[in-house]
């Protein structure tokens, strides 16, 4: 258990160091920024708050906001625990929803014997 004098120690190192990290980010980016895209684009050179814009940007576009790690993980877990729990019935029926709404020519009322031939390729309409 963390007692309150022990947290009142780590409260102020993990501000300090949270800034440090970030601040580190930002000047990677900024390194990197000028390092290539001058010489190889001729772009201009960007200042350290500029390349902590960036390296915010790069987060919302392509990270998200989520803190815990990657949330693909859970919701594959989540649909794998899921498939588990189904019935061959329910899991020919999920399948034949998911063909229907991905795959060209088929319908929802298609089995995998319907959708494809012997051979494994998309049968022909």
């Amino acid at each position: 258990m963390i007692t309150r004098s022990r947290l009142i120690f780590i409260g102020p190192l993990a501000i300090v160091g949270f800034t440090a990290f970030i601040a580190l980010g930002g000047f990677v980016v900024q390194q990197l920024w000028n390092w290539l895209l001058p010489p190889l684009f001729g772009w201009s050179q960007v200042t350290f708050w500029q390349a902590l814009g960036l390296l915010a940007l790069c987060r919302i576009l392509f990270g998200g906001f989520r803190v815990g790690g990657p949330s693909g993980s859970h919701i594959r877990n989540r649909m794998a625990d899921r498939w588990a729990r189904m019935t061959p019935e329910e899991r020919e029926h999920f399948k034949a929803g998911i063909r229907a709404r991905w795959c060209a020519g088929a319908k929802p009322g298609d089995t995998q014997a319907d959708w494809q031939d012997a051979s494994g390729a998309p049968a022909p309409r």
